[in-house]
C-alpha cells in the first residue's frame, strides 16, 4: 500500500500490517481512519494488504462523529442545569463552601476539558495559519460577548424581568469568559506550533507527550505563574463596604501575609479584588456565626484562577491528540485511563496530606488534577459504552444536547427561556406558568419542595431540552459560534 492509502496522513505505522485491527470478526476487520475529527470505519478483507489492494476495492461506510464528544459535552450541560437549579434544595450537590469537591465543582473543569479535546480535532488540519488565527480570535470575541451579555449584569433572568446594568459595575469575568480565554491560549499554541507536529510518533508510551511538548510547555508556564503568585504574593489588609438597611458599613479584614490558602487572605482573592469587577454573595442567608468577610464581594471565575484553568484545557487537548494519533480502541483507552488515574492519585495525595487542598474557588493544582482525572475517566467510560460497544440509544439525549450545547446553555442554564415564559403573568410577576407548573405538578403532588424541585429540574428542564435538541438535530439546526 502506498502513502496515499495510509490511515491518517502520515500518522500510520511503518508496517502496513498494523493497519489491520486485532478485533477481527470472520473475514472482516475494522480499520480506523480520520477525517476532520471524525472516525470512519472501513471494512477490508483479512488478507495481506498489498495483495488485496489490487484485487478488491475498499468498502467505505458513511463517516460518523465520535459520539462520545457530544455525549460528554451534553453531560456537562446537564450537570450545570441540575446543580444550578436543584443545588439550593440539595446542598450536597451545590458548590463546596471551601475545600473539597462536590458535583457542582466538576462542571467548569469538564467544560474546559471537552473544549481542549475539540480544539485538537478542529485544528488537526490548518491550511493557513493566518486564517486559523483569525477564526480563533473571532470565536473568542463571540464567547466574550455572550459571556458579558449573560453574566455581566445586563440579564437578570429568569426571576427578575428587568434588564440593564450600570456600566461601572459590569462583571467582566464569568463562565463563558473563562472558557474564551482558555480556548484562546490553547488554540493559539496549537496553531502556532503546527509546523512542529510529528508525522509519526516515536515508539514508547510517553512519545505522545514529547510530540506535543509546546502545548505542555504552555500549561507548565500557566502552572508556574499561578503557583508563584499564589504563594509569593503579599496580601495586605483590605476592607469592603456592605450596603444594608441601616446604610453602608465598612469592614476591615486583617491579613498581611503570603501563601495563605484560607478564604479571607489568599492571593487569588487579592488579585481579583485588584483586577476584576466582583459579584456580591447571592446564594442565600448567612449563618449566624459567619465571619464578616463572607459578605465581601468575590469573583468565582477570577483572573488568577483562570490562569490555573488553562491546565484543564491542556489536559483535554492531550486526550484529543491521543484520539488523533492512536487508531485502536485499546491503545486510546490505555493512554486515557492511565492519565486519568495518575491525575486522581496526585490530587488525592496533595489533598489528604494538606499540601495543596482541592479547592474550586482557588482552582488549586490538586483541584485541576482531581477534576481532569475524573473527566478523563468519565470520557473513557463513555467511549467504551458508546463508541466501542455501540450502546448509543440511552445516551442520545446527551448527544443531542451536546450538539446544541450553546443553545441549551443560554436558554436553560442561563434561564433566558424561563424568563421569556415568566414575562407572561397574571396580575403578579410570580403568578406565571413556570411557577405554576413547579408548584402544582411537582411540589404539591409529591408533598415535598426538595423532591418536587429535583423532579421539576429533571423533567421540565433537562428532559424538555433533550427533546427540543433532538428535534433541532433532526431538522439540522445548530447554534455554533
Amino acid at each position: 500500500m502506498d502513502e496515499a492509502k495510509r490511515v491518517e496522513e502520515g500518522l500510520a505505522r511503518e508496517a502496513q500490517t498494523q493497519l489491520i485491527k486485532e478485533d477481527c470478526e470472520g473475514d472482516l476487520c475494522k480499520k480506523l481512519d480520520r477525517n476532520d475529527g471524525r472516525d470512519r470505519v472501513d471494512n477490508v478483507l483479512d488478507q495481506p494488504v498489498a495483495e488485496k489492494a489490487e484485487e478488491q476495492p475498499q468498502v467505505t461506510q458513511k463517516s460518523k462523529r465520535v459520539a462520545t464528544l457530544d455525549a460528554f459535552r451534553g453531560l456537562t450541560i446537564v450537570l450545570m442545569i441540575l446543580v444550578d437549579d436543584a443545588g439550593e434544595a440539595y446542598a450536597r450537590i451545590d458548590h463546596s463552601p471551601w475545600n473539597g469537591c462536590t458535583l457542582a465543582d466538576f462542571v467548569m473543569p469538564f467544560f474546559l476539558f471537552i473544549v481542549g479535546v475539540a480544539i485538537a480535532l478542529a485544528l488537526k488540519k490548518i491550511p493557513r495559519i493566518k486564517d486559523a488565527i483569525k477564526k480563533i480570535v473571532i470565536r473568542t470575541l463571540k464567547l466574550l460577548f455572550w459571556g458579558i451579555l449573560l453574566q455581566g449584569g445586563y440579564s437578570h433572568a429568569p426571576n427578575d424581568l428587568s434588564y440593564g446594568v450600570d456600566m461601572k459595575h459590569i462583571r467582566w469575568c464569568g463562565i463563558l469568559q473563562r472558557i474564551a480565554l482558555v480556548y484562546f491560549i490553547i488554540a493559539l499554541i496549537e496553531t502556532l506550533t503546527t509546523k512542529h507536529r510529528p508525522t509519526v510518533l516515536e515508539p514508547g508510551h510517553l512519545s505522545i507527550f514529547t510530540a506535543y511538548r509546546w502545548q505542555w510547555m504552555g500549561g507548565f508556564v500557566a502552572f508556574v505563574i499561578y503557583m508563584v503568585t499564589t504563594y509569593a504574593l503579599y496580601v495586605p489588609d483590605w476592607s469592603f463596604v456592605v450596603h444594608g438597611q441601616d446604610g453602608p458599613k465598612r469592614y476591615t479584614v486583617n491579613c498581611g501575609m503570603r501563601g495563605h490558602l484560607g478564604p479571607a487572605c489568599n492571593a487569588v482573592g487579592y488579585v481579583d479584588r485588584q483586577a476584576c469587577t466582583l459579584s456580591y454573595p447571592s446564594s442565600g442567608p448567612f449563618r449566624e456565626d459567619a465571619p464578616t468577610w463572607c459578605r465581601a464581594p468575590f469573583e468565582p471565575e477570577g483572573l488568577l484562577s483562570t490562569i490555573s484553568a488553562i491546565l484543564s484545557g491542556t489536559i483535554g487537548i492531550h486526550y484529543g491528540h491521543v484520539l488523533i494519533h492512536f487508531k485502536g480502541h485499546s491503545e486510546r483507552l490505555k493512554q486515557w485511563v492511565s492519565m486519568g488515574l495518575c491525575l486522581l492519585i496526585v490530587a488525592i495525595i496533595l489533598h489528604f496530606t494538606d499540601a495543596i487542598p482541592i479547592n474550586k474557588q482557588l482552582y488549586s493544582f490538586s483541584y485541576v488534577c482531581f477534576t481532569a482525572g475524573a473527566a478523563g475517566i468519565v470520557f473513557s467510560a463513555f467511549y467504551i459504552v458508546i463508541d466501542v460497544w455501540g450502546l448509543r440509544t440511552p445516551f442520545l439525549f446527551l448527544e443531542w444536547i451536546g450538539m446544541n450545547a450553546m443553545l441549551v446553555f443560554v436558554m436553560a442554564a442561563q434561564g433566558i427561556f424561563a424568563a421569556f415564559i415568566n414575562g407572561w403573568y397574571s396580575k403578579d410577576p410570580d403568578d406565571n406558568l413556570v411557577n405554576w407548573i413547579q408548584k402544582h405538578i411537582f411540589i404539591n403532588v409529591w408533598h415535598s419542595k426538595r423532591l418536587g424541585t429535583l423532579l421539576y429540574v429533571i423533567f421540565a428542564e433537562i428532559v424538555f431540552w433533550g427533546i427540543v435538541s433532538g428535534i433541532l438535530h433532526k431538522l439540522g439546526v445548530y447554534w455554533k459560534l
